[in-house]
């Protein structure tokens, strides 16, 4: 028991060996390459709630229910639950363990066989005979003595019962840091899980925002083709009309039914369009596909684009996108394997102790003198392993080396996301502006053809050019519209923003944010018993 004190002060004194994290630094650029739109700002940073922006009610509760129902989002966060789990584990290894032991056996000690191979019972027959020294001394004596020796050989050769129970229990004293690097590790990798969960939620409601798009957008492409089609309609009732009238050919009443009818064939391919977006909106709220037809099968406009984006620096950016910071968990991971890895080169020390009762007879359980223990410490060094401890840190540096580059690609691939979707949503406007002025163009031009037809100032192939012209540009237009929705839910999804539940205006979020999604089963996990 003197031991104990310096063993606890060689514990407490423990060094951890292996390097320790530094965080890396963010990126080192100051402003975005691509030169932002007039709505786009970097004075704030992105709204968390990206979507309300868009001002759709439909849209924040279609957010909502994916938020809440998403199957995919849900498993992520029992991956969560599951490095935890693996933390505790290895937060467990540092603390003493105790068991407590029973048993019961029954045993044929095989005495026999070895007195036998060694000739102790010629010996007792020698004792026994009559002219053994015993005898020599008192008559009878050596025969009482070998009957007394052989009842109580007899007695140890029989099978025994032997009862026994006690407590048992371990301790790693962990001098150099090979439990606390395994907490590290295990700690960075619950991050990195959490992160990549946060991940996963920004690609769902990016997912939710564009099949949302992609169903208005199908819509609004929908109410244009029918309009294009009453114009096709119009244009055929009129042809038809002067026909009667000998003013027109059949061959222009033939080339306007053509048109009307390529017009109308049109439609059934945007109701696909729209039903498809439908199933793939309720299987993202975790729904079967057609859960939400009575929710969204009336046609809606597309959600009018935010009138102020804020982009923030791109200092910011690295902060608050998550697979940046799952990637720089990761990094962390890494770090502490390296430590993990060199203490397996130092000696394992271990304190350990036992106690019990055991007897050859049960009732003899309670009593003191069938107790032993056993206490002390123990030492492990390696001393040969075959080159084995040697390549396993080896491995950890260079898996250490992988991360850290694999951080700097994932910083670079993020900015060049931001600068695509900027410079995607600066030239779309731009695409989009100049096709509206083209739709306003094509339908003075349409409304001077007809106007002249019906004068008999120009054939009826300029009439069909000019509504071809016309429908075309209407279509693009409506297709530039989702397209620019479109790139301005790319842009919030590059940016990051959607995970954190309380970030403020101005800061990165924190280091640690949980998840704002836990399900309700978890709380039976917490509950448990913990051994």
């Amino acid at each position: 028991m003197r031991l104990f004190p310096h063993v606890m002060a060689a514990a407490l004194t423990a060094c951890t060996v292996g390097p320790n994290y530094t965080p890396p630094k963010p990126p080192d650029v100051a402003n975005w390459n691509d030169k932002p739109a007039q709505n786009v700002t970097e004075q704030t940073n992105p709204d968390p709630s990206w979507w309300n922006g868009f001002a759709d009610p439909v849209l924040t509760d279609l957010m909502q229910k994916a938020i809440t129902g998403n199957l995919d989002l849900q498993q992520a966060v029992y991956r969560i639950v599951e490095a935890r789990q693996d933390e505790v584990t290895a937060r467990a290894a540092g603390l003493p363990t105790i068991n407590a032991t029973g048993s019961y056996t029954r045993e044929q000690l095989g005495l026999r066989g070895l007195l036998l191979s060694k000739g102790v019972y010629g010996q007792l027959n020698t004792l026994a005979d009559q002219s053994s020294p015993l005898n020599t001394i008192s008559p009878g004596l050596g025969s009482k003595a070998s009957t007394a020796i052989g009842g109580a050989l007899h007695q140890l050769e029989q099978p025994v019962d032997l009862f026994q129970y006690g407590l048992s229990s371990s301790w790693e004293l962990d001098l150099f840091g090979r439990v606390r690097r395994s907490q590290e590790q295990a700690g960075a990798r619950t991050r990195a899980q959490i992160e990549a969960t946060n991940d996963a939620l920004v690609m769902l409601e990016g997912q939710v925002a564009q099949a949302y798009v992609q169903l208005r957008g199908a819509q609004v492409l929908t109410a244009s083709q029918q309009q294009n089609v009453r114009t096709a309609q119009a244009a055929f009732d009129l042809t038809s009309k002067r026909q009667r009238q000998g003013l027109a050919t059949d061959l222009d009443v033939e080339q306007a039914r053509t048109q009307l009818a390529d017009t109308e064939s049109q439609l059934p391919s945007y109701e696909k369009q729209s039903q498809q977006a439908m199933n793939r909106l309720s299987v993202l709220t975790g729904q079967p596909p057609g859960a939400l037809d009575a929710m969204l099968g009336s046609s809606a406009p597309l959600p009018p684009i935010p009138a102020v984006i804020g982009i923030g620096v791109p200092s910011t950016l690295a902060r608050r996108r998550p697979d940046v910071r799952e990637a720089e968990a990761q990094l962390h991971a890494a770090t502490a394997n390296v430590g993990v890895a060199i203490v397996s080169f130092y000696p394992d020390v271990s304190l350990t102790g036992s106690f019990g009762l055991r007897a050859l007879d049960a009732s003899f359980l309670t009593n003191w003198a069938s107790s032993f223990y056993s206490f002390g410490p123990s030492v492990s060094l390696p001393i040969f392993q075959g080159g084995r401890l040697t390549a396993g840190l080896r491995l950890a540096r260079a898996q250490q080396a992988e991360a850290a580059l694999a951080y700097r690609g994932t910083v670079l691939n993020a900015l060049r996301e931001v600068e695509d979707a900027l410079v995607a949503y600066r030239t779309d406007r731009t695409g989009r502006d100049k096709l509206a002025e083209a739709v306003r163009s094509g339908e003075q031009a349409l409304y001077l053809a007809r106007d002249s037809y019906t004068h008999g100032l120009v054939d009826f192939i300029q009439v069909l050019d000019a509504e071809r012209t016309l429908i075309g540009s209407r279509q693009q237009l409506v297709q530039a519209d989702v397209m620019l929705t479109n790139d301005v839910v790319s842009l919030y999804d590059a940016l990051g923003g959607g995970w954190q539940d309380n970030a403020v205006a101005g800061k990165p979020p924190p280091a640690d944010n949980a998840p704002p999604i836990v399900p309700a089963a978890l709380d039976s996990l917490a509950a448990a018993p913990k051994r």
